[in-house]
């Protein structure tokens, strides 16, 4: 790694290696978004599914 930040030092794209951090950062972040929107939507689907069993059960 310190190989190619040297390289890239060196032909002045230090430009590009900011480029590239905030493209991982992003990439990251939005991991991270995803997984916890989908955690959010499983913890949804299984309250509604409880709210559906209590209703089968006390609603006439």
């Amino acid at each position: 790694m310190e190989a190619i930040l040297e390289r890239f030092a060196a032909s002045s794209d230090v430009g590009h290696i900011g480029l590239l951090l905030w493209a991982l950062g992003a990439s990251a972040l939005l991991s991270r978004v995803l997984k916890d929107l989908a955690e959010a939507n499983r913890r949804f689907d299984e309250f509604v599914r409880e709210l559906a069993r209590f209703n089968q059960r006390h609603v006439k």
